[in-house]
């Protein structure tokens, strides 16, 4: 590719993470920008005209520049998947992946990923109820891994790459994996894959033991 992707990202965080995840599954050429969140680089004027929400990840590919890691995982998938095999062209399939990345969006944001910028960033949320609404999650999630390998079916989709960063770091926000077996499988399955590329762990939380 002549004109390699431009991926703006800050490295700790888990939505970018799972952009540039899905860019190494598919082997997508791409040029990463650092985007130094800590100084406030996201809410200049220069990311703005990028992101008018001020957040990471942002890619710019063929001319045109999309943002939200969910949105840009369904760019990535239609636009470079030939196979068809990361986003199900089916009205069933494409729905069960549409369901996991509401969930990315809503109770992943809410639970596991919140109880990280907690003890990451302080961030000024009650710790108690989010470590709860975590467990909550990854018992629905567990007992969605009963039924099949992923989390939309018996193939990977983009909707286990949505889920997968937060999750894995999840024992950063105090939240154990520990009796999820079913999730902590789906994890290595997803760690297994060609191109899998890790998200940098943070000793914080139950990480720091």
């Amino acid at each position: 590719m002549s004109h390699p992707i431009k991926f703006y990202r800050y490295p700790l965080s888990g939505h970018a993470h799972r952009v540039e995840l899905m860019l190494s599954l598919l082997s997508v050429p791409h040029e990463t920008v650092f985007v130094d969140l800590a100084t406030g680089a996201h809410k200049q004027p220069a990311f703005l005209a990028l992101n008018t929400f001020g957040q990471v990840p942002v890619i710019e590919d063929r001319g045109q520049v999309f943002s939200d890691s969910n949105a840009i995982l369904v760019y990535l998938a239609t636009q470079y998947d030939a196979s068809g095999r990361w986003l199900p062209s089916d009205a069933a399939g494409a729905a069960r992946v549409q369901r996991w990345l509401s969930v990315a969006a809503g109770e992943l944001a809410a639970g596991p990923a919140r109880a990280r910028l907690i003890t990451l960033f302080g961030a000024p949320y009650d710790a108690e109820s989010t470590i709860n609404a975590s467990h909550d999650l990854l018992g629905l999630v567990e007992r969605a891994l009963t039924a099949s390998s992923y989390l939309a079916g018996e193939q990977v989709t983009i909707a286990d790459v949505a889920l997968y960063s937060y999750v894995a770091h999840a024992p950063e926000g105090n939240v154990s994996l520990s009796k999820y077996p079913r999730v902590q499988a789906w994890l290595a399955q997803i760690e297994s894959l060609p191109g899998f590329v890790p998200m940098a762990r943070s000793a914080i939380g139950l990480q720091s033991a």
